[in-house]
């Protein structure tokens, strides 16, 4: 959605100065009635129906005001802005989606005084512009529009790891943790092992927004309960499979020096940078990745050498570096390092060293994603640039990646064994579920950050916090600032991330296109492993990953010959490599069964 909104009233600015702030709260709603237990049908058509249907599941009734007309409007009044963002009243909302997000609101507001104990890990971003997450202004909405107290418990930046394991072996647990597949072992584990509460047979009564959604889909049902059909965590879950994010960029400029078209073949892109570099790039390949060093899927995948593991042709788990054609790959990228076609640090460059490189005049072409690249090259240095599908052997072969979401997305959360208010603590992450706990997740509150458009979308406006911050952040920041990016909920990251929507970007359409246009059917489901499997895949996971990482970059920079693949091959069997594939393909039996 890229539009430019004019005349935006000075009084929406002043009113919603109370959101302002990393931490500002919303004046309270009025209480209500006691949570009803109305049951949602287990069934993926009939929940939908039972939570989605709008007819008076709300706390303000069935007679709330409408709010249509707030539809398209560019100026809301002060009364109408308070209104959206204190109470539960959500009929300017459309359902744009092809399953309507639930509306069940009868727990809320909260019916007694309570706190709920939250541990969430922080990160360098979000705590840069919000140090105490027990400030941050969604948060704090969020807390109003329940009922709900929230104290945050947050580890030191660094540590999250090591305070994690630590307070889970004390034994003394928050109420939630969000972040629980941090868990040794995952979900499936943290319940096993009596961390995590079995949430299932509670589901339908205490979460019922979240019982319909993941319904709604078989897609979003298969991927939020473990191999035994438990329910032990509250999955962030898309309303549909996000675009892949992760590919191949050509500054325009360089298309035009070259007078060459966008590369669909290994053997074009080899032209094609052997040309830029006679026109001046001097490294034209920047080849490293912070996601990656080695393993981009980009151009191994054209031989099939995928970066880790993948679902073959034949339905069967299979380990990328180990595949037929590995050597013809590493041989191909020897030469292009010794032809000086790629970024001679790529190894070793973090990610602003990248970007820096990426802006200089040497390179032409990235691996990384559109979002991060409209900000770094179009917006900051006016520097346009295209997408190309990954490369293939042949052409007119299909183009192949393995990034495919499932619908499952952002974080995990868990109702602990320890929690105070197991009731309290399912309505407060079932609110996410909500199509009120959609909005203010993902856009934050309205007026200020967010508008409603004619179809009742929310959109970030050009003259609203999240393109005009009083401290100057970028968007990548406020990202994290304005809205939750990571969390436990209905995540519409097509949506509401607005380096995808902001005017003049066009990232979304190049994620679109590389979705729609390469195959992703090889990409490895989300499968789990029991607590024995996971201790074992994580340690010859470990050994693996180091071997493949000496041997294929020692490679690739001539340190050693393309027929040291062999000896790697030979080392990985001995290490372990059968019994990791034969691990993973046991997940995935189950995981196909559920």
């Amino acid at each position: 959605m890229k539009r430019k909104i004019v005349g935006l009233l000075l009084a929406v600015t002043m009113t919603i100065g109370i959101f302002a702030g990393c931490g500002s709260t919303p004046e309270a709603p009025s209480s209500g009635a006691a949570a009803d237990t109305e049951k949602a049908d287990t069934e993926a058509a009939g929940s939908e129906t039972e939570a989605s249907s709008g007819s008076g599941e709300e706390a303000e009734g069935s007679g709330a005001e409408d709010l249509t007309a707030l539809r398209g409007n560019t100026a809301p009044t002060e009364e109408e802005i308070q209104l959206v963002n204190t109470t539960l009243n959500d009929t300017y909302l459309g359902d744009v989606f092809s399953e309507v997000i639930p509306n069940n609101y009868s727990a809320y507001p909260w019916k007694e005084e309570v706190t709920l104990d939250v541990w969430m890990a922080n990160n360098s971003i979000l705590s840069s512009v919000c140090p105490d997450l027990n400030d941050h202004r969604v948060f704090n909405q969020l807390e109003e529009l329940t009922g709900i107290k929230l104290n945050f418990i947050v580890p030191a930046l660094g540590e999250e790891t090591t305070e994690f394991n630590l307070m889970i072996a004390s034994g003394e647990l928050p109420d939630i943790i969000i972040g629980a597949d941090r868990y040794v072992g995952g979900i499936a584990a943290g319940v096993n092992e009596g961390a995590y509460m079995d949430l299932t047979d509670v589901l339908d009564e205490y979460m019922p927004n979240y019982a319909a959604w993941r319904n709604s889909d078989e897609e979003r049902r298969k991927t939020t309960i473990t191999d035994e059909g438990v329910v032990g965590g509250v999955y962030g879950i898309a309303p549909y499979n996000e675009w892949c994010w992760f590919g191949l960029l050509i500054k325009q400029e360089a298309l035009d020096k070259t007078g060459l078209p966008v590369p669909e073949t290994i053997d074009e892109l080899h032209d094609f940078l052997v040309a830029c570099k006679e026109q001046g790039y001097d490294q034209p390949l920047n080849y490293g990745s912070t996601y990656g060093q080695i393993f981009t899927g980009i151009i191994n995948g054209a031989y099939g050498v995928w970066d880790w593991m993948f679902v073959d042709d034949n339905g069967k788990a299979a380990w990328g570096p180990g595949q037929e054609k590995a050597k013809e790959y590493l041989a191909t990228m020897q030469s292009w390092y010794e032809e000086g076609l790629l970024n001679t640090d790529w190894a070793t460059a973090d990610f602003n060293q990248r970007m820096a490189e990426a802006v200089s005049d040497d390179c032409a072409v990235m691996m990384d994603s559109p979002d991060t690249m409209w900000g770094y090259w179009k917006e900051d240095n006016d520097i346009d640039f295209v997408a190309a599908l990954n490369p293939v052997l042949t052409k007119g072969e299909q183009s192949r990646q393995t990034y495919r979401n499932f619908k499952k997305t952002g974080s995990v959360a868990a109702v602990t064994t320890q929690c105070k208010n197991v009731e309290a603590a399912c309505a407060f992450l079932d609110f996410a579920y909500t199509k009120k706990g959609w909005e203010v997740y993902n856009y934050g509150t309205y007026g200020d950050v967010h508008l409603i458009d004619e179809n009742g979308l929310p959109y970030f406006f050009a003259e609203g916090l999240m393109y005009n911050d009083p401290e100057g952040q970028p968007v990548s920041n406020l990202i994290w600032k304005y809205r939750i990016h990571d969390g436990a909920d209905i995540r519409d990251e097509h949506n509401s991330n607005p380096l995808i929507t902001a005017e003049g970007s066009y990232s979304g359409d190049i994620r679109d296109y590389w979705t729609k246009n390469m195959d992703s059917t090889l990409t490895m489901p989300p499968v789990t492993f029991t607590p024995e499997e996971a201790a074992r895949e994580g340690e010859l996971g470990t050994i693996l990953s180091t071997m493949r990482n000496e041997y294929f970059s020692k490679i690739i920079m001539g340190q050693l010959p393309v027929d040291a693949y062999d000896e790697f091959l030979a080392n990985a069997k001995a290490q372990g490599m059968d019994e990791f594939i034969a691990l993973w393909q046991a997940a995935l039996d189950r995981y196909n069964a559920r």
